[in-house]
């Protein structure tokens, strides 16, 4: 039997094996397996707690290395050291032994005592020097205070039993020894009176004079001056900004209370000689330690960098190396193990077309390790729901992103995916369409994929990474948009002449006259929109027109070929009710209306109405007269036998509203109640359910073919995983009124959930009342943001580039050289990254509500992928190529 090959258009086929392993490869076949990516291992351990598996102590300690290792991490950054990136595939690293992971577990050990303890000595030697620097400035900021102050210690009282009298004596005093001598200079000391000096935070100085103030009663004398340049807080590594101030009062508890207060605040103290000449001695002494302390810093600086550096070159690899080694115990702590044998046995979910390259990898395991044993893979049999796994490339991914962020699709149902290659960048195309900002796009699009290598190298920032990761979204959505704005004629707001216009402008008028063009015969525009509606009179009035009308077939052709992945669903989960209940009168539903309305369009566009002399009809007045009057036309009709076509039309619609709310309800009623007539009873029986039920839970049918049991099929499981997997698909009993509720609300409804209750999985996705009206408008974004971009990028060509053109000479020049600049730079900011984000959500609106929901279950579990590298590198930040 060939091996059936996977594709985008569903997801891979899915197959559960077990495996039997020798106890002793059993590291390596799971790191094998892991570097796959493809496998998704199953817990056969439910029961067992996290601490008593077996392998839960080497998972602590590379617990420990892991935390070694984001500490080492984390000084790279602080230390603004860039790490090493990875080699050109992280995927490439060997797999290490176990003693390489015990030398690893050693070696961090070490660097991580040898990098702590240069840390704290390095934050030790720069708070030492922190508090030097501080006290200089204390010193420095002090002597001047303290020489002023002696300059007028005749003011100051001397201190006698009274604390409370005032620090300075009283202005009459003054003028009592005004013609006396001055007395001899004295000290503060013999006065009695104290000093605290210091530096406090420049934020809290005001808080501290309030609070001295208050508490002291103003008993004190304060000066402080700001430092100028900050200081550096060693602990945070941030800039601060501090003072000096020195405070002067009477008797020692009051010394105190300062001493109290300035520390409570944070305020550091420092001890300041009022002789001058000790001062100068402090201040050589503090210079010359300073100057000492800045050396060792330094050599302790280097130290730790060339330390730092060292790891670096090696860090990336060993998170990868460490990560792997976790993710390949908490893997074996799934297994099972079977005493008799000696071997472990797991379970597992893979594609089936990646068997063969599973058990060639565990033949080569098997043959470095020397065993003449070999590893056994067999599929078992199995009604449990597989994962849903759609195999991408760099260029298909992020497409696939865009859909698994709606909704993981349903195993094997259609993948949304592979239309949206081609109708995600095509609908941005229409509402951006523009000849030279697409081509912007393109260019911008290339340059990152030519240098793709390089770019996958460096850690970029979150937008960047963003744009970088949609590369190939970007490059189609701006290629496509060369081609609208080619069609609509359009490169930044200019028509482009490329070929002869089909109009021309009559010579013979008066000033004042209306100067109508005329056709040429036998000739027509061959590409687009003709350049001559550019600057016309009625060029807004005919874009408007031709774009509405343009937005309401694509969205047309857009809901419909959705529908008709609902038909592809029913066939291949063999649910023909859902195609006679659902897809067929939804169908005719939507076309008797919305596909008549397309019809008029294009019939409209057909008939030259000049040449027959008659004015076209209005097809909105035509399509709210089918409904308020049925029969009755505009005079003369659109064409003939329209009256009654209009009534054929909506008499069709009007039936299948009744097929809609209760064909698959009570065919899933009769269905129910012939299973209970057979002997079927209870949450355990398997009625046909429609798209929701697997064909491969018929009985007597197993999913891919026989096979071995599963060790897990009765064990009520609880993988901790998140599939689904419980026996009868998490069936519940019949409720009819709930079925039927659920179709009415669906049917006459305006959203689907990408997800249901299985309660609900009965039900069907048959919206087609309001919200083909709801949906189809919707489209009309396209036409809104077309014009909107093509209004915005003319005013931005004629408040910029286009008023220097209105000037000459050298001025001209000057003004076209600096607006062009000033002209581009809005172009790119506003029309290219501003308008092409507007225009990318509303696109991707389109695809997650008016298309997705016509066909999308999304009932699906995504395969999680063990041992996967890329989503590391993602998570943890790591640079790769």
């Amino acid at each position: 039997m060939a091996v059936p090959k996977d594709t985008l258009f569903r997801s891979a086929e899915m197959s559960l094996i077990q495996l039997y392993i020798a106890n002793e490869i059993g590291r390596g076949v799971v790191s094998a397996l892991g570097e796959l990516g493809q496998i998704q291992f199953r817990d056969l351990n439910s029961d067992t707690t996290a601490f008593q598996r077996a392998f839960t102590k080497k998972i602590r300690v590379l617990d420990n290395i892991e935390r070694q290792l984001h500490y080492f991490h984390a000084q790279l950054e602080k230390n603004a050291i860039p790490l090493r990136p990875l080699p050109a595939s992280a995927n490439a690293l060997a797999t290490p032994n176990a003693s390489d992971i015990d030398e690893l577990a050693e070696r961090s050990e070490h660097l991580e005592q040898r990098i702590a303890s240069l840390n704290e000595s390095y934050e030790t030697l720069k708070q030492s020097e922190v508090e030097l620097t501080e006290w200089r400035w204390v010193l420095r900021e002090a002597g001047g205070f303290f020489d002023r102050a002696h300059g007028h210690t005749d003011d100051i009282r001397p201190s006698n039993d009274d604390d409370d009298a005032p620090l300075l004596q009283d202005v009459e005093q003054h003028a009592s020894r005004a013609n006396g001598d001055a007395p001899a200079e004295r000290s503060f000391t013999g006065m009695n009176i104290g000093f605290v000096s210091g530096v406090i935070s420049r934020d809290r100085i005001a808080a501290f004079e309030r609070i001295l103030w208050r508490t002291l009663r103003g008993n004190l004398y304060m000066n402080q001056t700001e430092i100028p340049e900050p200081l550096t807080d060693p602990a945070t590594n941030e800039p601060t900004h501090k003072n000096v101030f020195v405070i002067f009062a009477h008797g020692k508890e009051i010394v105190a209370k300062i001493r109290k207060i300035s520390e409570s605040l944070g305020a550091d103290l420092y001890s300041v000689d009022e002789d001058s000449d000790l001062r100068r001695d402090q201040i050589h002494e503090v210079n010359m330690r300073l100057a000492d302390l800045a050396s060792v810093l330094q050599n302790t600086r280097q130290t730790l960098e060339v330390e730092l550096t060292q790891i670096a070159r090696s860090l990336a690899a060993w998170m990868i190396i460490i990560k792997k080694e976790k993710a390949v115990y908490e893997t074996l702590n799934r297994f099972s193990y079977d005493a008799s044998r000696k071997t472990l046995v797991a379970e597992a979910w893979c594609p089936t077309s990646s068997i063969p390259l599973i058990r060639a990898s565990l033949h080569d395991v098997n043959e470095r390790a020397g065993l003449s044993v070999p590893s056994i893979v067999n599929e078992i049999r199995t009604n449990r729901t597989p994962p849903t796994y759609v195999r991408t490339n760099k260029f298909t991914d992020a497409f696939q992103t865009i859909i698994d962020a709606y909704g993981t699709a349903k195993y094997t149902e259609v993948n949304p995916g592979l239309p949206t290659i081609v109708t995600f960048p095509f609908l941005f195309a229409v509402m951006f369409g523009d000849l030279g900002h697409g081509f912007i796009l393109a260019a911008a699009a290339t340059a990152m994929i030519v240098y793709e290598r390089t770019l996958s190298r460096r850690k970029l920032d979150e937008l960047f990474a963003m744009a970088f990761f949609g590369r190939y979204i970007l490059l189609l959505m701006g290629l496509f948009s060369m081609y609208t704005g080619l069609i609509y004629n359009d490169a930044f707001s200019k028509a482009l002449s490329l070929f002869p216009s089909q109009w021309e402008w009559p010579t013979d008028f008066q000033e004042g006259d209306p100067v109508v063009a005329r056709l040429r015969s036998g000739y027509r525009y061959p590409v687009g929109v003709d350049w001559a509606w550019h600057g016309a009179e009625n060029d807004l009035l005919f874009s408007n027109s031709y774009k509405m009308k343009l937005s309401v077939l694509l969205g047309w052709a857009h809901m419909t070929y959705s529908l008709c992945l609902s038909y592809v669903n029913a066939r291949h989960f063999h649910s023909p009710i859902d195609i006679w209940g659902n897809f067929i009168p939804g169908m005719i539903f939507f076309q008797s209306i919305f596909g008549y309305l397309v019809f008029t369009i294009v019939y409209k566009w057909c008939i030259d109405w000049n040449q027959i002399g008659r004015a076209p009809p209005g097809l909105l007045n035509t399509l709210i007269y089918m409904f308020l009057s049925p029969g009755k036309v505009e005079d003369p009709p659109l064409f003939p036998g329209q009256g009654p076509l209009q009534i054929l039309l909506l008499l069709l619609a009007l039936a299948c509203v009744p097929i809609l709310l209760f064909l698959k309800p009570f065919y899933l009623r009769w269905e129910h109640n012939r299973a209970r007539a057979l002997g079927y009873r209870g949450i355990g029986e398997t009625p046909r359910v429609g798209m929701d039920a697997d064909p491969d839970d018929e009985p007597g049918r197993f999913m891919n073919g026989g096979g071995r049991d599963s060790h897990g099929d009765g064990d009520g499981d609880g993988d901790g995983e998140a599939e689904a997997e419980t026996d009868g698909e998490g069936h519940e009993a019949f409720e009819f009124s709930e079925v039927m509720i659920h179709q009415v609300i669906h049917t006459i409804g305006k959203y689907q959930s990408p997800r249901r209750r299985p309660g609900h999985a009965l039900t069907t996705e048959s919206e087609f009342c309001l919200n083909c009206v709801s949906h189809t408008a919707s489209y009309l974004r396209l036409w809104a943001l077309s014009l909107a971009h093509q209004q915005l990028s003319i005013v931005l060509w004629n408040m910029t580039i286009g008023i220097a053109f209105n000037h000459t000479g050298v001025l001209g020049v000057v003004m076209v050289v600096a607006l062009f600049y000033l002209w581009f730079a809005l172009s790119v900011i506003i029309l290219c990254v501003m308008e092409g984000t507007s225009a990318m959500l509303h696109s991707l609106r389109l695809h997650w509500v008016e298309a997705m929901s016509k066909h999308f279950i999304g009932e699906g579990v995504s395969l999680v992928r063990e041992m996967h590298v890329e989503d590391w590198l993602a998570d943890g930040g790591v640079a790769s190529t």
